[in-house]
């Protein structure tokens, strides 16, 4: 059975810094295509990154230059270090585990809170 634990969420004041990570098991983590989406209140989900397992990246705009997503295939863990947070980075973040080759094969973390104010 496959199980996602996100960590990591939190407050934090405008400009701060959070480490977000999720961590799978029971599965083979290299067969997945893991990205970090967010819902903020009154909004949509959306996509903020996403790594393959050969490690390409993608970034909404929005979020360029001020996060990170990466990788720990022997840890089986994602991260998103995310800096100079801004309160419209205010959503509940979740990870999302995609399988590469087999299409809607896919399983969710239960969210964390990111909260950003002063």
């Amino acid at each position: 059975q496959v199980q996602l634990v996100e960590s990591g969420g939190g407050s934090v004041q405008p400009g701060g810094s959070l480490r977000l990570s999720c961590a799978a098991s029971g599965t083979i983590f290299s067969w997945y295509r893991v990205g970090w989406y967010r819902r903020a209140p009154g909004k949509q989900r959306e996509l903020v990154a996403n790594i393959t397992p050969g490690g390409s990246t993608y970034y909404v705009d929005s979020v360029k230059g001020r996060f990170i997503i990466s990788r720990d295939n022997a840890k089986n863990t994602v991260s998103l270090q995310m800096n100079s947070l801004k309160p419209e980075d205010t959503a509940v973040y979740y990870c999302k585990f995609a399988h590469i080759t087999v299409v809607g094969r896919e399983y969710w973390g239960q969210g964390t809170q990111v909260t950003v104010s002063s």
